[in-house]
């Protein structure tokens, strides 16, 4: 059963790792270039990454919370507490990450891609991201810890 955990483990930081290298990327990158472009550019750009992101990304992201759930369980059912709890705790991270995509992000998103497809340019377009950056960083933190935590099931 303990394997069984470990599989589960290592999906969830395969999984978790792609959202967590793109939300890192976004905090590190993505905002500082976006400061410099107009929002006309701004819209554009960031409504159609939406579009792609939003169909792409739930898959690893969803993968990733199921896996860190299962590693978590199998890891009890096995006897290893430690293991459990850190799976767990990884688990409880990613489930506040996505709370805070369905609330914060995914809201922004909709709109920019929306505005990108009506060819438009929101007069808020800036403050829109701004919004989104604001939350960019928990975000990737949220995610990075949930790795580090599914690591530390593998060794605990």
């Amino acid at each position: 059963m303990i394997l069984l955990s470990q599989l589960a483990a290592i999906v969830a930081i395969m999984s978790t790792g792609i959202v967590y290298g793109t939300d890192a990327f976004c905090a590190l990158v993505q905002r500082s270039a976006l400061e410099q472009v107009d929002d006309t550019t701004l819209t554009a750009v960031m409504g159609n990454l939406h579009r792609f992101a939003d169909r792409r990304m739930p898959a690893p992201g969803i993968l990733g919370v199921i896996a860190a759930a299962i590693a978590s369980v199998f890891a009890a059912v096995a006897g290893h507490p430690a293991a459990s709890a850190t799976a767990a705790a990884a688990f409880g991270l990613l489930v506040v990450w996505v709370l805070l995509y369905l609330r914060i992000s995914a809201p922004i998103n909709r709109q920019l891609t929306a505005a990108a497809d009506a060819h438009e340019t929101p007069a808020n377009a800036r403050a829109l991201q701004q919004e989104w950056d604001r939350i960019i960083i928990p975000r990737a933190l949220l995610q990075g810890l949930a790795v580090l935590a599914l690591g530390a099931s593998l060794i605990s």
